[in-house]
C-alpha cells in the first residue's frame, strides 16, 4: 500500500511538471498569480531557445509546490470546516462519540457540551488562517520562479527604452510637422484677410496654400497616430531634401522673403540624413516665421567633403527674441536631439553681425555623411 501511494504521488508530480512545458504555461501562471495572489509579475519576455527551456523548468518548479500547497490547504481547511459543522450538529442531536484523527471525542448533550460552538469558531478561524498562510507562501515563491531573470530584465528594459525612444521620435515628428503647418497657415490666413477685397486672386492663392499644407499635416497626423496605436499607418510620409523646394515655396507663399541656395549633390545624401535634415530646416523656418521674420531669411544647404551643412539666418524682432527659456526653446531642443543622434554638431544664437540695425538669429547644423560612395 505505501508503495502504491508513493508511485501515485510520483506520477502526479511528473504530470504536473510536464504541464509546465508549453510556452503558454508560464504566461498563464503569471496571469493567475497576479490576479489571485496579488503579485505584480511582468509578462514573460521573448527569449532565446536556451532561455525558453530554462523558463519551462522554472514553470514546472512552480507548478509542483503550487499544486502541493493547494492540495494540502484544501484538505486542512476542508477538515476544519467539516469539524466546525459536525461538532455542533452532534451536540444539538443529543450527543455521541465522534472519531477525531486516531482517537474519539465524546460530545455530551446539554450544558456539558456547550464547548462545541467554541470549537466551531476556532475551526473556522484556523481554516481562514491556513488559507492566508498558504497564499502568503505562494506569493513569496512566485517571484523566485516566475519573475524575470537578469537577462530578461535587461531585454525588457531595452525594449521599453526602444519603445519610449520611438514614441518620443514620433512626438517630435508631430511637433515639427504640425507646428510648421499651423504657423504657415496662421500667416496665410492673415494675408488672405488683408487681400480679400483688394486682391482676391492673391487671397485665393493663400487659401489654397492653407488647404494643401493642412492636408499634408493630416497625412503626418494619421501616420503618427497609427504608429502610436501600434497599427499599420495608412500613410508613411518620409520627406527628404528632395522636397526642399516645396517647403521653401510654402514659406514664400506665407509672405516671407526667403533666399535659398544649395551646393553639392543632395540626391546622394543617405536617406536617414536627408530626412532629418529636412525636419531640421522645417523647424528652423517655422521658428523664423513664428518670431515674425518675414524678411531677411536666408537658407544655405551645402553637401561636400562628407559633410552636410545647414545654415539658416533670419531677422528677429529685437533682443527679447533671444531668451533662453519657455516655448521658444522646444523646437531648438528637437533640432539638437536630431543632430546628436546623427553624431553631428549644431549651434544656434544671435549672429555676430547685424542687418539693417536689426538683430539676427543664426542656426547652423553640420551632419556627417560617411564615406563617399
Amino acid at each position: 500500500m505505501p508503495g502504491r501511494i508513493a508511485g501515485f504521488t510520483l506520477a502526479l508530480v511528473v504530470v504536473i511538471a510536464v504541464m509546465g512545458g508549453p510556452r503558454a504555461a508560464r504566461r498563464g501562471c503569471v496571469t493567475l498569480a497576479n490576479r489571485w495572489l496579488g503579485t505584480e509579475l511582468p509578462a514573460p519576455a521573448a527569449a532565446s531557445p536556451r532561455s525558453r527551456w530554462a523558463d519551462r523548468v522554472r514553470t514546472a518548479a512552480w507548478l509542483v509546490p503550487h499544486a502541493a500547497v493547494g492540495v494540502a490547504a484544501t484538505a486542512v481547511t476542508g477538515a476544519l470546516v467539516f469539524a466546525a459543522v459536525m461538532f455542533p450538529s452532534v451536540w444539538l442531536s443529543g450527543g455521541d462519540r465522534v472519531a477525531v484523527l486516531w482517537g474519539h471525542v465524546t460530545v455530551t448533550a446539554g450544558v456539558a457540551g456547550a464547548w462545541c460552538p467554541v470549537v466551531t469558531a476556532l475551526c473556522l478561524l484556523l481554516a481562514a488562517y491556513v488559507t492566508v498562510v498558504a497564499a502568503a507562501g505562494l506569493r513569496l515563491l512566485a517571484p523566485v520562479l516566475l519573475d524575470h531573470r537578469p537577462a530578461e530584465r535587461a531585454a525588457a528594459a531595452e525594449e521599453r527604452a526602444r519603445l519610449l525612444a520611438g514614441r518620443n521620435r514620433l512626438a517630435q515628428e508631430l511637433h515639427d510637422s504640425i507646428g510648421h503647418t499651423l504657423t504657415a497657415s496662421t500667416i496665410q490666413a492673415a494675408v488672405a484677410s488683408e487681400l480679400l477685397e483688394r486682391d482676391p486672386v492673391a487671397a485665393r492663392r493663400a487659401l489654397t496654400t492653407i488647404e494643401e499644407t493642412s492636408r499634408a499635416a493630416m497625412d503626418d497626423l494619421d501616420h503618427v497616430l497609427g504608429a502610436l496605436r501600434e497599427q499599420q499607418a495608412p500613410t508613411a510620409p518620409a520627406r527628404t531634401l528632395a522636397d526642399l523646394g516645396a517647403l521653401v515655396e510654402s514659406v514664400r507663399q506665407a509672405g516671407a522673403s526667403l533666399e535659398a541656395t544649395t551646393e553639392g549633390s543632395l540626391d546622394r545624401i543617405p536617406a536617414t540624413v536627408s530626412r532629418e535634415a529636412y525636419r531640421i530646416v522645417q523647424e528652423g523656418l517655422t521658428n523664423a516665421l513664428r518670431h515674425g521674420a518675414k524678411a531677411g531669411i536666408t537658407l544655405r544647404v551645402t553637401a561636400r567633403d562628407g559633410l552636410l551643412e545647414l545654415e539658416l539666418v533670419n531677422l528677429v524682432g529685437g533682443a527679447a527674441r533671444f531668451r533662453r527659456g519657455g516655448r521658444s526653446r522646444h523646437g531648438l531642443d528637437g533640432i539638437a536631439d536630431r543632430v546628436r543622434l546623427l553624431n553631428g554638431e549644431v549651434s544656434a544664437g544671435p549672429a555676430d553681425d547685424t542687418g539693417g540695425g536689426r538683430a539676427r538669429w543664426r542656426l547652423v547644423a553640420r551632419l556627417p555623411l560617411g564615406p563617399e560612395r
